[in-house]
């Protein structure tokens, strides 16, 4: 009788590596910010699937060495409700911001990288209504900020203020009163 052949349960898959926060909790939502950015150019680039990108920023990019470098921990869970959100209302998000920008700054004719950055902030003033929407416009021009020198930084700004002026007049409204301005009506 020849040998049983040995038979050995499937691997199971690794738990996500525990990850130590660094950095002040405002430092770590804009490097969620950051990634997101990051991970929704990843999608246009590559096609990859928002599961995908996820999957691999959370176990090889987030709270890891990058180039003997360490940088602020960003939120995983922030990064990840970008990334799916604006995967999930991609359409809703593209028309929003179709409407706000120019024949010069169209979508399809804009660089991906500058995409990604409207994509995420848009969804946010859409969708996270637990944070201000100065906050949110001012995280993605920093963002922009550390892709480009130009004049993107400046368009971030103004297509984000508009779009917030759309979907939250009363915070925005409010905000430029405190401020000592003329509220939009």
């Amino acid at each position: 009788m020849p040998p049983r052949k040995k038979i050995t349960a499937p691997a199971k898959p690794e738990p996500p590596p525990k990850i130590k926060p660094t950095g002040s909790a405002k430092a770590r939502r804009s490097a969620a910010r950051l990634a997101a950015v990051q991970g929704l150019y990843q999608i246009d680039l590559a096609g990859a699937s928002s599961e995908t990108v996820i999957h691999e920023f959370v176990r090889h990019r987030i709270g890891q060495e990058q180039d003997g470098d360490e940088f602020v921990t960003a939120e995983p869970q922030l990064f990840a409700d970008i990334v799916r959100g604006v995967q999930a209302r991609l359409a809703d998000v593209d028309q929003m911001l179709g409407g706000l920008l120019s024949q010069q700054w169209s979508l399809e004719r804009m660089e991906l990288l500058l995409r990604a950055i409207l994509r995420a902030g848009a969804w946010e003033l859409l969708a996270n209504e637990a944070v201000p929407p100065h906050i949110i416009i001012n995280d993605y021009i920093d963002v922009a900020h550390a892709f480009f020198s130009g004049r993107e930084p400046g368009m971030v700004n103004g297509v984000l203020d508009k779009l917030a002026r759309t979907l939250r007049p009363a915070e925005m409204a409010a905000r430029t009163a405190a401020k000592g301005g003329a509220g939009t009506p």
